[in-house]
């Protein structure tokens, strides 16, 4: 079973849903979960907010947030997280999950973050966390390396109940 396998599985069997927020992964991740048979039960769908303003304009990340320390940081892929779960919602009612990428895949840093610096939140009705990435390689594997990790966490979460 793969990784995106299981977090569907385990999203049907809570009864939940996820909404995906994605910047530097442009859209892997959402094709990763929709990729598994049975996924549209679950996957509410995605927003690639490639672009900065992006973040503020559909996600409702803090456009002085992002002013101030730009796009790739903790706090905005905590609300990108946040936001994509409303942003996605279905007669009114938000997404279960709200996950979400941003990041430098390279071949250049940016905002003053090194290459292969990103941030994966996660967010819920109770809140959202973002984890912080050293990720390395070429640009592909450091997005694919994005994928997985979020992936990962986002099983763990949904296996322990939290």
């Amino acid at each position: 079973m793969t990784l995106a396998s299981s977090v569907v599985a385990a999203l049907t069997a809570r009864g939940e849903t996820v909404a995906v927020a994605e910047s530097l992964t442009g859209g892997l991740v959402v094709s990763e979960l929709v990729g598994v048979p049975g996924a549209s039960a679950v996957v509410r769908g995605g927003v690639v907010a490639y672009a900065t303003p992006v973040k503020a304009s559909v996600l409702g990340v803090s456009a002085a947030l992002l002013a101030r320390n730009g796009a790739v940081d903790p706090t905005v892929a905590a609300q990108m997280a946040t936001g994509v779960r409303t942003a996605l919602a279905v007669d009114g009612v938000p997404a279960t999950w709200g996950i979400s990428t941003t990041g430098v895949a390279g071949p250049d840093p940016q905002d003053g973050q090194p290459v292969g610096t990103v941030f994966v939140g996660i967010a819920s009705a109770a809140g959202a966390e973002a984890f912080e990435l050293h990720l390395d390689g070429d640009r592909q594997a450091i997005r694919q390396a994005a994928v997985s990790e979020l992936l990962t966490r986002l099983h763990v979460t949904l296996e322990t109940g939290e």
